[in-house]
């Protein structure tokens, strides 16, 4: 089920699923998928460190999509159920151009458009699942999880 959210009136993750989707291609766009991730991360109950690693972690992936995406791409955040283990999940995705050498790119210090180079490897390291595949010319996806901690 896909709901239309606004990131003030997110339900709680026991009362409704939940999946937001956030058409990126400008900067206020990814603002808003970081406002969305963490208001989702609060309120699934992940602590102020976790929701704070799903948090940056959606701002760098949306950062990609505005430099790197043609036409910029999505954002799909949803809260997911695994054997009662509670994550949020990311979803990014583009129609290209895709990376032509994903290990490369998931590198420290490699940058095709002159910035750090830290972006996507620290995406990777912040959430606890990351896995992504590209196709020259069709284009990326990423999906991400950061589980609730066990209690």
């Amino acid at each position: 089920m896909v709901k239309e959210l606004s990131w003030q009136n997110i339900p709680t993750p026991s009362t409704s699923p939940v999946r937001v989707i956030i058409t990126v291609n400008k900067e206020h766009h990814v603002a808003q998928a970081r406002r969305m991730a963490i208001a989702l991360a609060r309120e699934m109950g992940l602590g102020k460190v976790a929701a704070s690693c799903a948090e940056t972690a959606v701002t760098e992936l949306g950062n990609n999509l505005v430099l790197h995406a043609t036409a910029g791409g999505t954002i799909t955040l949803a809260v997911v159920d695994r054997s009662g283990a509670v994550g949020l999940e990311v979803i990014v995705e583009d129609k290209g151009p895709g990376i032509a050498d994903v290990a490369l790119a998931l590198k420290d210090d490699f940058s095709t458009n002159g910035g750090l180079g830290g972006g996507l490897p620290g995406a990777q390291r912040l959430m606890d699942e990351f896995e992504i595949s590209s196709t020259v010319g069709v284009g990326t996806r990423i999906v991400a999880r950061k589980w609730q901690p066990c209690r």
